[in-house]
C-alpha cells in the first residue's frame, strides 16, 4: 500500500471511531442531529485527529482516552467549517464536493449545527475521564489546550481578525496581521491536535512545547498551500469553489508573495518542521511523511 492509500485507510478507521460518538437522529430535535452528523460524515480527511494519534503513538501512548479527544477535535474543526461557509462569512454552497450544511438544512440550522458541534465536542472530550481515570492530570491539561486553542485566544480570535481584515471593511491588512490570522485561525487547531497527542502520552512539558513549535510551522505551511490551491486548483479537484478569497476580497499569502515564492516557502517551512521533529530521535517516519503529504496536497 502506498502512502496515499495508507492515509485513506487511517482516515476511514478514524471515521469509524468518530461515528461511535455521533448522536442518534431521533426526538423532537432530530433535525439538528441530522445536520451535525451530515457535517461530520460528508467527506473530510481527518487530518487533525490523525496528527493527534500520530504524535500519541510517537510518544508511545497506550490509553483509550485518546479517542474521545480525536472525535472532539474533529467536531470542533467541522463546526468551524460549517460557520465559515455561512452567508455571513464566506458564503460557500459546496465543500468536499457536497452541499454545505446551511445550503442543505437552511441558514438557521447551519448556525445551530455549528453551535451544537462545538458544545458536543466538549461533552465527548470529557468522556476521557471515564475511559482512563488514572490519568486525570493529563486529561485536564489536554482539555485546557483544547478549549484555549479553539477559543478567542486561538481559532476564533484568528477568525475575528480575518473577518475584520476584508477589504470591504476598509481595514488594511499587513503581513504581521496576516501571520497572526494564520497562526490562530489555521494553526491553533493543528497545534492543539499535536499537543494533546503528546500530553495524553505523558510527554514532558518541554517536549509538548517543542511539539507546539513544530505544529505551528505545519499549520502555516498548510494554510499557505490552501491559499495556493484557491488560485490554481479546480472545483472538481478541490471539492469546493475556487477563487473564494478573491471573491471575498481577502488578502492572502499569495497576494503578498506570489505563487512561486509561496511554493518555495511551503517547502522551506515544512523542512524546518521536519528537522525539529527529528530532534526527538523517535520513530517519527509516519509523522514526517504525513507532514509532507499535508502540505503538498492538491485538495
Amino acid at each position: 500500500m502506498d502512502f496515499k492509500g495508507e492515509i485513506a485507510d487511517k482516515a476511514a478507521k478514524i471515521t469509524k471511531k468518530i461515528e461511535l460518538y455521533l448522536p442518534k437522529e431521533e426526538g423532537f430535535q432530530k433535525t439538528i442531529f441530522s445536520a451535525m452528523n451530515y457535517s461530520v460524515i460528508v467527506g473530510g480527511k481527518r487530518i487533525r485527529p490523525m496528527l493527534m494519534k500520530a504524535v500519541y503513538d510517537m510518544f508511545e501512548g497506550t490509553s483509550e482516552a485518546i479517542y474521545p479527544f480525536m472525535a472532539a477535535i474533529e467536531f470542533i474543526h467541522t463546526y468551524s467549517l460549517v460557520h465559515d461557509d455561512l452567508p455571513a462569512m464566506d458564503n460557500d454552497e459546496y465543500r468536499r464536493g457536497q452541499k454545505t450544511t446551511h445550503a442543505k438544512f437552511g441558514e438557521a440550522m447551519g448556525v445551530l449545527a455549528g453551535d451544537a458541534l462545538l458544545n458536543y465536542a466538549y461533552e465527548i472530550a470529557l468522556k476521557a475521564f471515564e475511559v482512563d481515570s488514572s490519568n486525570k492530570d493529563a486529561i485536564i491539561k489536554a482539555l485546557k489546550v483544547l478549549t484555549q486553542k479553539s477559543g478567542v485566544y486561538g481559532m476564533v480570535g484568528g477568525q475575528v481578525v480575518d473577518v475584520e481584515s476584508e477589504k470591504t471593511s476598509n481595514s488594511v491588512i499587513t503581513r504581521e496581521k496576516l501571520d497572526f490570522i494564520y497562526r490562530l485561525k489555521t494553526g491553533a487547531l493543528i497545534e492543539a491536535s499535536m499537543m494533546i497527542g503528546a500530553i495524553l502520552a505523558n510527554a514532558s512539558d518541554k517536549d509538548v512545547d517543542y511539539i507546539e513549535k513544530i505544529a505551528s510551522k505545519i499549520g502555516l505551511a498548510f494554510q499557505i498551500q490552501d491559499d495556493i490551491l484557491d488560485v490554481v486548483s479546480t472545483f472538481e479537484e478541490l471539492g469546493k469553489p475556487i477563487g473564494s478569497d478573491e471573491k471575498n476580497n481577502k488578502e492572502t499569502y499569495v497576494t503578498f508573495e506570489g505563487i512561486d515564492k509561496s511554493k518555495e516557502d511551503v517547502q522551506s517551512i515544512t523542512n524546518e518542521a521536519i528537522d525539529l521533529l527529528h530532534s526527538f530521535n523517535k520513530n517519527d517516519k509516519f509523522l514526517e511523511d504525513l507532514f509532507v503529504y499535508l502540505v503538498y496536497r492538491n485538495k
